[in-house]
């Protein structure tokens, strides 16, 4: 039997966000906290279970995990099997809307309650190799917290390899080699810490099996490489748009540029035609002047004061 791809959205939901299934999430959330020195969870309600309606036809479908803590924290949950760029403003969007979504007519800013964000990406995203990044609201120097309402996890598939983390230790990393499809000869050893990951595989074998199922999550698959591609020629396109331009530019701007340096030569060399033609004739004044006083019988040193020539200058004009 073939697997289906548990990082297909659809299906992600279909194995954590489903009533059935809570136990499963409630088990991935404490050990992505757990990883992050944060406190493990009791009980977590399901704003979103997954149902019928949750079609992987609808293009419109973001198909996420939203819960509720008993505290009244909102998590948020969800899996982006294709990089569709601006991740980072993207996250923040949807952060702000479940944050700001809480408030009612008459509710003080006091009654917000902390949002969780957590994305599982398929590609590469942060520029060092953790595959476990957290983010919260500090001051730069001090690190001192301004609030902790705001907390972001980054989880990059790409950057988990089997062979950096010791597979009967459980934890976090078990649940992430999992949706990134570790071979199913190793399930045995990545469930002995992690119980509740059994049953995620067992979901999984389930929905493999079913032929409904497998054609929704089909369906799903199809439109999101038909995104992904939509979204890879657009970029292309950008990137294509600004070449072209750019080449456009500097060609445009060579052009000008030797226009405008062939007419500032044509200035340039009027100029210094007129100033060399005025220096030129001053000369030529200075020896018609000398020609004159030589005539006179007038000493040369005479001549040399009244015309501003040397004494050599003067010498040749006598001797031609």
């Amino acid at each position: 039997m073939e697997l289906l791809d548990p990082r297909n959205d659809f299906l992600f939901k279909r194995i954590f966000g489903s009533e059935e299934n809570r136990d499963v999430l409630l088990a991935f959330l404490n050990r992505t906290f757990d990883e992050a020195g944060k406190p493990t969870l009791s009980e977590i309600i399901l704003l979103n279970p997954y149902t019928d309606k949750d079609s992987p036809r609808d293009k419109q479908s973001i198909l996420d995990i939203k819960a509720r803590t008993t505290e009244g924290e909102i998590i948020n949950v969800e899996m982006q099997l294709f990089n569709k760029y601006d991740t980072e403003k993207r996250t923040l969007f949807y952060w702000s809307k479940q944050y700001g979504s809480q408030l009612v007519e008459g509710q003080s800013y006091s009654s917000l309650k902390r949002c969780i964000t957590i994305n599982i990406l398929n590609f590469s995203f942060l520029p060092n190799d953790r595959y476990h990044n957290v983010f919260h609201l500090r001051e730069d120097q001090t690190g001192i917290p301004l609030i902790d309402d705001i907390e972001i996890h980054m989880l990059e598939l790409p950057k988990l390899e089997e062979r950096e983390v010791s597979l009967e230790e459980g934890g976090l990393a078990n649940w992430l080699l999992f949706l990134k499809g570790a071979n199913p000869d190793k399930w045995e050893v990545l469930t002995m810490n992690e119980p509740k990951l059994k049953k995620a595989m067992t979901t999984l074998e389930f929905l493999s099996q079913d032929r409904e199922a497998r054609m929704q999550y089909e369906a799903r698959q199809k439109y999101l490489h038909d995104e992904a591609s939509l979204m890879e020629a657009a970029k292309n396109a950008e990137i294509y748009g600004f070449k072209t331009g750019l080449e456009s530019g500097i060609r445009q701007g060579i052009e000008q540029g030797i226009e405008q340096g062939i007419e500032k030569g044509k200035q340039q060399g009027i100029e210094q035609g007129i100033e060399q033609g005025r220096q030129q004739g001053i000369e030529e004044e200075k020896k018609q002047t000398a020609r004159k006083l030589l005539a006179l019988g007038l000493e040369l040193s005479t001549i040399a004061g009244v015309s501003g020539l040397s004494m050599d200058e003067i010498r040749r004009l006598q001797n031609e």
